[in-house]
C-alpha cells in the first residue's frame, strides 16, 4: 500500500517576529513495516536545516531561520509505502502481574526507561484504576494489553484538544475524556505499571473506508499511539483511541519516553507580547498507484 501524505503546519503573528531554531520530527525512519519512498520539506521563510539522529534515533531536521517574518509555514511531504505491522503472537493472560513480565537482562538494560514510571499518581487514581480493571477483566480476550487499550476505548470520551501538551494520566481518568494523545499516555503509564515497557509514539492515521466512519479520532490531524515491547514479540502498536491493535492504518513518525519528546514541530520566537495570532495544521493522506 503507497501513500501520499501531506503535512501543513502554520503560525501567525500580528508583526514580524524573530524566529529560534525549530525542531522538526516529521520523517519516518525505514524498518519492516514502513519504507519511505520519497520526501519534500519547504519553509516559509527561508531556513537553513541540519539533520540529525536525536537520542531516540528519530530523524530530526533543525531549522535556523535569518530574517523576521509575520507568518511561518512549514509543509512536509512523504510518500511511503505501508506493510503489515508485528502482530502480537505472545499470549498475555488477563491475571498477568508485573512479576510474570520477564525480560532478559540485556533487554532490561535497553528498555529501562520506557519501564520507569514518568507520571507521579500520589492520590492512586492509576493504581485504583489497574487494581478495578484487572478484576474485571478475568474473562477478558485472552491478552492483558489488547484488553487494557479497550478499557480506555470505552471508559473515556474522545475529544478533541488543540492546546499544547498533553493531561496528566490521573486527570484523563477523573475526566473521563482526553485526545489521542491523552489516550496514548493514559495507556503508556498504565502499561509501566504492569512491568511492560511502554514508549509514546507520534504519526498519522489513515482511515481506508471512504466516509471516513471507522474511526474515533479526527482524520487531518496528527495521531498518537504506543508502543509496547512484549517479550518475544518485541515493539508492537497499541492504539486506544481507535482500539486498534498493530494496524496497518497507523503511520509511524516518531518514538520517545515521554510526549513532549515526540512532537513533529517545536520551536521558539522572539516578539512583542500579544504577537502570536494561532497556529493551524492540516494533514491529507490519499493511496496512490506505485510508483514507476
Amino acid at each position: 500500500m503507497y501513500l501520499r501524505i501531506r503535512h501543513a503546519t502554520t503560525y501567525r503573528y500580528a508583526g514580524p517576529v524573530q524566529f529560534g531554531p525549530h525542531r522538526l520530527m516529521l520523517r519516518p525512519r525505514d524498518s519492516f513495516d514502513l519504507r519511505v519512498v520519497d520526501t519534500s520539506l519547504s519553509i516559509a521563510p527561508q531556513a537553513r536545516l541540519r539533520w540529525m539522529h536525536d537520542a531516540y534515533g528519530n530523524s530530526v531536521a533543525v531549522a535556523n531561520f535569518n530574517g523576521p517574518a509575520d507568518k511561518l509555514d512549514i509543509v512536509s511531504e512523504l510518500l511511503i509505502q505501508r506493510f503489515g505491522s508485528a502482530l502480537p503472537r505472545t499470549e498475555i493472560e488477563p491475571t498477568a502481574s508485573v512479576m510474570q513480565v520477564v525480560y532478559s537482562q540485556a533487554e532490561r538494560a535497553v528498555l529501562q526507561p520506557y519501564l520507569n514510571l514518568a507520571a507521579a499518581d500520589p492520590d492512586g487514581v492509576l493504581d485504583q484504576w489497574l487494581a478495578d480493571f484487572q478484576q474485571r477483566t478475568v474473562e477478558g480476550s485472552g491478552h492483558l494489553l489488547k484488553d487494557l487499550a479497550h478499557a480506555i476505548y470505552t471508559g473515556l470520551s474522545y475529544a478533541v484538544r488543540y492546546d499544547e501538551g498533553t493531561q496528566h494520566p490521573a486527570d484523563t481518568i477523573r475526566q473521563a475524556a482526553g485526545s489521542c494523545r491523552d489516550y496514548a499516555w493514559l495507556f503508556i503509564e498504565l502499561a509501566r505499571r504492569m512491568g511492560f515497557a511502554s514508549r509514546f509514539v507520534t504519526g498519522y492515521i489513515h482511515d481506508r473506508t471512504p466516509d471516513a466512519t471507522g474511526l474515533v479520532s479526527a482524520v487531518g490531524l496528527t495521531h498518537a499511539w504506543a508502543d509496547v515491547f512484549i517479550p518475544g514479540d518485541g515493539w508492537v502498536e497499541f492504539d486506544p483511541t481507535n482500539d486498534l491493535v498493530a494496524d496497518r492504518q497507523l503511520l509511524r513518525v516518531a518514538v520517545a519516553r515521554v510526549p513532549e519528546d515526540a512532537s513533529p514541530v517545536s520551536g521558539s520566537f522572539t516578539g512583542l507580547a500579544g504577537s502570536f495570532l494561532g497556529l493551524s495544521v492540516g494533514v491529507t493522506i490519499e493511496a496512490v498507484n506505485e510508483p514507476k
